[in-house]
């Protein structure tokens, strides 16, 4: 983030979603819904649920699980769930990182919070090396991911490898790193809102959303869009209700 602050010159600049340190692929960068490509290492687990973490557990089975069960088992954790976070994670605990208070040597209880896996499918299983394909919801951690899917299969296991492959309508393959980035690189705002209903309004409507008031909608719609100008710039993320727009977040205030 620092290195696009220096090279665009501005300090307004954030982010959709972090990358765990270990891993790697896209970050969007602001001036929905990951893809993530995962290595889960079955037999071995570590206190940080990653490959960077010292090993609390090690398990060589007779037999490894045979495909059907990896295949079910990574079934079995798609849809809306509960997940207990790692405990070297961001989240906070009493005003304190999680991570901080881990590296601290203090126990770490972290409560489950509601997360939703669109997709956790196997691509490959050679033991004790499982590739997964993974498309989830915010908030979701792979690593607990890859824990969870051990302890359905009764075996400890870790994530050792992390690449987020997409991050709703933007691909790994079209990123620039960031000691590239400059002015023309930028991404126009209303296209990172792709996947909302759209509505282009005219310009009057675009001064009344500039004082935060509710203008008419030309075709019903229940729910959150993204109003557009004439010219493709976005004006406004609103609430759609009763016939009309209310918005929420205002891109162009009035003077």
């Amino acid at each position: 983030m620092a290195v696009v602050r220096k090279r665009l010159g501005i300090r307004s600049v954030g982010h959709a979603g972090t990358l765990d340190p270990f891993a790697t692929g896209l970050l969007v960068v602001l001036v929905g819904r990951a893809t993530r490509l995962a290595v889960v290492r079955l037999g071995v687990a570590t206190d940080t649920d990653d490959a960077t973490g010292t090993v609390i557990r090690e398990v060589t089975p007779a037999e490894w699980p045979t495909s059907e069960q990896v295949v079910s088992a990574a079934g079995a954790l798609v849809g809306r769930q509960l997940q207990v976070p790692p405990a070297y994670s961001a989240k906070h605990v009493d005003g304190t990182r999680s991570y901080a208070l881990a590296r601290a040597g203090r126990a770490v209880e972290l409560a489950p919070v509601e997360v939703m896996v669109h997709a956790f499918e196997v691509a490959e299983w050679t033991p004790p090396t499982l590739l997964i394909h993974a498309r989830v919801g915010r908030g979701t951690y792979i690593r607990s991911l890859a824990r969870d899917l051990g302890e359905r299969l009764a075996l400890p296991a870790h994530c050792a490898e992390l690449r987020r492959t997409s991050i709703g309508p933007f691909g790994v393959e079209e990123a620039i790193a960031p000691d590239e980035v400059t002015a023309a690189a930028l991404v126009p705002p209303a296209a990172m809102l792709q996947h909302l209903w759209s509505e282009v309004v005219g310009e009057d409507a675009v001064l009344e959303i500039g004082f935060g008031r509710a203008v008419l909608q030309q075709v019903a719609h229940e729910g959150t869009g993204a109003l557009i100008a004439g010219d493709g710039r976005l004006v406004a993320v609103a609430d759609g209700r009763d016939g009309a727009w209310h918005p929420v977040v205002v891109l162009e205030p009035a003077a």
